[in-house]
């Protein structure tokens, strides 16, 4: 299979005009119409409060035109006012209407007028403070997981990630089409419009940074892309990438994927497995599901389980990692347990409760092991 670019679909302009773009998740806030309508509703407030204190103390007020101030005098007396135009045809004349005016109309002008602009100041504001949280976030992201794709495999995959302790703060998505970053953004996820392919775009998402990324794209030809474009930023990061058809999983493995993922096999195996026994399907299912029922975990050997045999440890074992070495339970060589190894384990989730491990007395094919059971 040879690896191309391709062109974008039609439609797809807009997202690509967009590519690149940093996306953060933003607060909850009302709708905009809404704001203006309180904010126009807040500045009628403030003039009719200004027309009524006008009203009250008419008598202190002197009209230039018939020497009275009636209720139009005193609204357009308000209207310039606040609105800082001040003809002076209306002016107060006595020591209590100027002492009024200078104690609670000027307060009211200034709140009018922090209400008219405060629309534009926010606008203007707005790129500001959004450069500010960019910045405030590429200086704090460090050891992040990078999700390219987020379609059903990389929603799922992020699920799992997230179920075991993985914050949102610490979680990246690329993906090309805006809608899916706004979505993304909705959950709390931070979110880079673009194409994975390109070596802007993960620098971007500070793939150079990044613990672990996970290639969920649609295409294997696109996974190809993104995992040699990622091990060129980084070296060290654990790339794992998933692919439709199985004979494309060395081609990602010689690109620089840690574990490629054959995603239609993988579905088909446990379809045929379910077939052939239905539970023994659903307790698998059960296992790729964390934080539901049964959890495969991997973990460091305590210093208690060091020199002990596999199977004297709390946990269910299945396989040993010894240095690059994977060892099943049953090899000769997995026991006795080394300080310094992982073992991969079957536990119960937090939400569950009672040891996961076969009966005393029975072994891990259901023969005696020579322990009398209790």
């Amino acid at each position: 299979m040879k690896p191309v670019r391709r062109a974008p679909r039609p439609g797809q302009e807009e997202d690509h005009l967009a590519t690149g773009r940093v996306s953060l998740p933003r607060p909850i806030v009302e709708h905009p119409l809404r704001q203006v309508v309180q904010r126009l509703a807040l500045a009628v407030f403030v003039l009719l409060l200004t027309v009524l204190i006008v009203m009250v103390d008419r008598e202190g007020y002197k009209d230039g035109a018939d020497g009275h101030v009636s209720l139009l005098d005193a609204v357009y007396y308000a209207t310039v006012t606040l609105s800082t135009t001040g003809y002076g045809d209306i002016v107060p004349a006595t020591n209590a209407a100027r002492l009024v005016n200078v104690l609670v109309v000027t307060p009211l002008r200034v709140v009018f007028l922090i209400i008219l602009v405060g629309t534009t100041l926010e606008v203007l504001a707005e790129r500001t403070r959004e450069e500010w949280r960019r910045k405030r976030w590429r200086l704090a992201l460090r050891d992040h997981t990078v999700v390219v794709g987020f379609g059903t495999k990389g929603r799922s995959a992020l699920e799992t990630l997230m179920a075991t302790g993985l914050k949102k703060q610490q979680v990246v998505v690329v993906d090309p089409s805006s809608k899916v970053i706004e979505m993304v953004n909705a959950e709390g996820l931070t979110g880079v419009v673009g194409d994975g392919t390109r070596s802007d775009v993960l620098l971007r998402a500070e793939a150079q940074r990044a613990r672990q990324i996970i290639v969920a794209t649609q295409r294997d030809d696109t996974a190809v892309l993104v995992t040699l474009t990622a091990r060129q930023l980084n070296k060290g990061v654990k790339i794992i990438a998933a692919v439709r058809e199985e004979e494309n999983a060395p081609l990602l493995r010689q690109s620089g994927a840690d574990a490629v993922i054959t995603s239609a096999s993988a579905a088909g195996r446990l379809l045929g497995l379910s077939v052939l026994s239905p539970s023994a399907g659903t307790v698998l299912e059960d296992l790729i599901h964390q934080g539901s029922g049964l959890d495969i975990v991997e973990r460091p050997v305590t210093k208690a389980e060091a020199g002990r045999s596999v199977r004297d440890t709390d946990d269910l074992v299945v396989s040993v990692l010894r240095g690059h070495r994977l060892l099943g339970y049953d090899d000769p060589e997995a026991s006795p347990l080394q300080l310094t190894d992982r073992v991969i384990t079957i536990k119960r989730s937090p939400g569950r409760t009672g040891p996961v491990n076969p009966p005393r007395g029975v072994g891990w094919n259901g023969s005696s092991t020579g322990v009398p059971a209790e």
